[in-house]
């Protein structure tokens, strides 16, 4: 079977290996001319990213990079690159990377043109409806990793550097003009962020399957999504240069983000506070947080589960689902708890506030309240 395919749901998406090669063409598509590629600073260098400027410079686009993204992107790196955009003359972006890189290329494109401060879009009611739409820049975007499905985002997760919190800033428009998914991008990820980021799609698709909101086209998805992360994510972690392995990894990750406007939930919900407070990889924490927010939320999913699980062929129901989760954890090499982590000291009163206050948890099946996230957040610990 070809691993070849051209789709235009959620957006155009050119699928398939080497498919690199057509960036430039991409953003004739796009209508960019002198585009501004953003990415994190540990893709700056590497060959992919080398290349495809190269790509970009041999087409007459300009070969104009912008690398100053932490891993959790916040405002300064916003503003920063909103300056480079301006100062360059830029006309659009090619945001390449895995989860920062694409977030903070979205953001750029999006605020380059506006005049109100960021936080005026953050995703609150109609907020979004304040930018001026036809000021927002086009973007192709580029995922190098397999998880946070960002490409296929209308949002970006920013953090505030002052309070520390995840922010999500939404606008339609965020969502790529065109995608490129070449899965020979993320051949060089190693481990850990193969785990990391592959279990990032899996909680898309397992808590947008579990929301209790209606969608039934996010939940075909979400249930597709998990099969192939059950199916290849063990494979591209054995050996990453299992193309095959990496391009099913490459679509569940579009997938979960495209099933998730069902809704997310606790996992994320406590995981954007951790990773704001204390920096933590953001798929690695939701899998640490995902095996409790299971039992947690069991009252309300155990029938949903036990339909996932006969799909997935994992006997006995919502119990063997659970099972799984935890096996796949050890398999991949992921902590048992967030001490194992590596967080110490934790600030419970502050990461139960946050994921009270997190969207994410409007889409969690139990209700969450302060006592019993709080009893959640320490068996986490």
């Amino acid at each position: 079977m070809s691993l070849t395919a051209n789709w235009s749901y959620p957006t155009s998406i050119r699928f398939g290996a080497g498919r690199i090669s057509e960036v430039a063409d991409a953003c004739a598509v796009a209508g960019i001319k002198n585009p501004l590629l953003i990415t994190d600073r540990g893709l700056a260098q590497m060959e992919i990213t080398t290349n495809t400027l190269d790509l970009l410079e041999t087409a007459g686009l300009g070969r104009a990079l912008f690398a100053d993204v932490d891993p959790n992107p916040n405002e300064k790196n916003a503003e920063a690159g909103v300056r480079a955009y301006q100062d360059g003359g830029h006309d659009g972006v090619v945001a390449f990377g895995g989860g920062s890189g694409l977030d903070l290329g979205k953001l750029v494109a999006f605020l380059a043109g506006q005049t109100r401060p960021l936080w005026d879009f953050e995703d609150i009611g109609d907020w979004w409806t304040r930018a001026d739409a036809d000021a927002i820049a086009p973007i192709v975007a580029v995922p190098t990793t397999a998880g946070t499905g960002s490409e296929v985002g209308r949002a970006s997760v920013i953090t505030n550097s002052v309070t520390q919190e995840k922010k999500i800033i939404f606008h339609p428009k965020f969502l790529p003009t065109v995608v490129i998914c070449d899965p020979e991008l993320t051949v060089g990820m190693p481990k850990f962020i193969t785990a990391g980021t592959g279990l990032d799609a899996f909680a898309h698709c397992v808590e947008a399957f579990c929301s209790p909101h209606y969608h039934p086209m996010s939940q075909g998805m979400a249930l597709e999504g998990m099969r192939l992360v059950k199916e290849y994510l063990p494979r591209a972690y054995a050996d990453g240069t299992d193309l095959e392995a990496r391009a099913h990894m490459m679509s569940a990750a579009a997938m979960g983000a495209t099933a998730f406007q069902k809704g997310l939930g606790a996992i994320h919900a406590l995981s954007h506070p951790i990773g704001a407070m204390y920096h933590t990889h953001h798929g690695t924490t939701n899998a640490v947080c995902m095996p409790a927010v299971l039992q947690f939320n069991k009252p309300a999913v155990t029938e949903v589960l036990a339909q996932a699980a006969n799909y997935l062929d994992i006997p006995d129901g919502f119990d063997g689902f659970c099972r799984y989760v935890d096996s796949l954890n050890d398999s991949l090499g992921i902590p048992k708890s967030l001490t194992d982590l590596g967080l110490t000291t934790v600030d419970v009163d502050r990461v139960v506030a946050g994921a009270l206050s997190d969207p994410s948890r409007g889409g969690n099946p139990v209700e969450m309240t302060q006592q019993n996230t709080k009893e959640l957040l320490l068996k986490i610990l």
